[in-house]
């Protein structure tokens, strides 16, 4: 029987299973520092010639981080990889309006972001990110992965959405086809009327009780629909949704590394290169006006070299620009910028 999980709550009292257990910061503040580690160790295996520069860094109201950024290197132009762990008094407006219960509490965050910007236009830009949220009793996780290609490939948006979805299925099968949706609608840009990529997968506000799992603000969209269709879900424990973000976080060096290795060496010219810091413009807008990680690192004083260190390091735009007919850039257009179902393609 399928029920509509808008209309149903949870009482208010927590029972003791889906509480976050004392340990739970200090665990995910390690997971999250071991998962930067393997994928710096990863890209930096994979570039064989760049190197990351380290910067740690304190915030003034609790907390801090460390930025891990690599330059020229022989694949990757730019890459970045940040752990985070602040704390404070109260959260930013840009959380509140989704979880009001927290309205008052001192809050706890802590997570990874990543984005790689390869030299060559036929390697995709991807992007990571995991967080855990604690305020009060509230906790939630949240995070995702997703593929920005320039010159795509079928072949390479299949091995990585496979690659998550493998991951979601581990842990329920509902996850894959919700949070798959929910990162088309979060990566896209609406002022465009384009996704930024061939996605993968967004969720946010995951704290195993709260319904439906489409916790985002689109209700009339994809994600929402289909959400609301699903049998209600049994409650998940903090150490169940734990288990699931480890095994997300593990997942990014297999879908990604055999991408790069079967692209790295494709011969480009001026004509690709070009077209690649085009629609890397696309990245500036979507990661400016749209990108939560962005705004809320911004409103809560974190350091403004490691929030932009997703920015491209060079960029540009053409006013009015439209592809040639029946070209590899129209084809990103026509097909790659439309959602996919890329497990079944």
């Amino acid at each position: 029987m399928l029920k509509n999980p808008q209309t149903q709550n949870y009482p208010a009292e927590l029972s003791i299973e889906h509480l976050a257990p004392v340990s739970a910061k200090n665990r995910v503040s390690k997971f999250m520092q071991s998962l930067q580690d393997e994928i710096t160790n990863g890209l930096k295996t994979l570039d064989g010639v760049g190197q990351f520069q380290e910067d740690s860094w304190k915030r003034p109201e609790g907390g801090g981080g460390k930025s891990r950024v690599m330059r020229e290197g022989a694949l990757f132009e730019q890459a970045g990889v940040n752990f985070s762990e602040v704390w404070g008094s109260h959260l930013p407006p840009s959380i509140l309006t989704q979880r009001p219960e927290a309205t008052g509490e001192g809050f706890y965050a802590t997570g990874i972001s990543m984005v790689i910007h390869p030299h060559n236009p036929y390697v995709p830009t991807v992007h990571l990110n995991y967080r855990y949220f604690e305020a009060g009793s509230v906790w939630w996780f949240g995070g995702g992965a997703d593929l920005t290609p320039y010159y795509p490939f079928a072949e390479d948006a299949i091995h990585f959405h496979k690659t998550f979805k493998h991951a979601c299925d581990k842990h329920h099968p509902y996850y894959y086809p919700v949070f798959k949706r929910w990162c088309d609608e979060y990566f896209y840009l609406r002022h465009r009327q384009e996704t930024r990529g061939i996605g993968g997968l967004f969720f946010d506000y995951q704290d195993g009780r709260q319904l439906p799992l489409y916790r985002g603000p689109h209700l009339e969209g994809e994600a929402a629909k289909y959400s609301n269709q699903l049998e209600i879900l049994e409650p998940r424990t903090w150490e169940q949704m734990f288990a699931f973000i480890k095994d997300c976080g593990g997942s990014f060096l297999p879908a990604y590394t055999p991408i790069v290795e079967n692209r790295c060496k494709s011969e480009y010219g001026d004509q690709q290169r070009n077209f690649q810091l085009y629609r890397r413009g696309r990245y500036v807008e979507f990661n400016l006006v749209y990108d939560r990680g962005t705004i809320f690192g911004l409103q809560t004083n974190g350091r403004t070299e490691s929030i932009l260190m997703s920015l491209p390091p060079l960029v540009r735009w053409e006013y009015c620009y439209q592809p040639e007919p029946n070209t590899h850039e129209a084809k990103l257009y026509e097909t790659f910028l439309k959602p996919q179902d890329w497990v079944n393609w």
